[in-house]
């Protein structure tokens, strides 16, 4: 093994973790939520001048109010990444920020 990552075999690995992803390009799709096997992150949703109005609930189809204008997915729990990448392939926009875990402050 060369590096302090590796996979099953030994071979040498690098985790890229999610760290943000960009408000402004996300089109809420969900294909990296659906991909995330650790609920790294959520949907949220966003008013018309772009503040974010808080988690979204499916379940409810809560329109905050009537200022729900659009969705977008948000990082709200970055310790969960494990930097499988499955995320990054997965989004259209690729709108999404990963550091290699060798970049990372532990």
């Amino acid at each position: 093994m060369s590096g302090p990552f590796a996979t099953r075999d030994g071979s040498s690995w690098m985790p890229d973790y999610l760290t943000a992803i960009d408000g402004k390009t996300c089109i809420g799709c969900g294909r990296c939520f659906k991909v995330c096997s650790r609920g790294v992150m959520h949907l949220y949703g966003v008013d018309e001048d772009g503040a974010v109005l808080g988690l979204y609930d499916e379940e409810e189809g809560d329109d905050f109010d009537g200022e729900l204008n659009r969705m977008i997915m948000v990082v709200d729990q970055a310790g969960a990444c494990i930097g499988c990448g499955a995320c990054a392939r997965v989004c259209p926009k690729n709108c999404q920020t990963h550091v290699a875990a060798s970049e990372l402050a532990a």
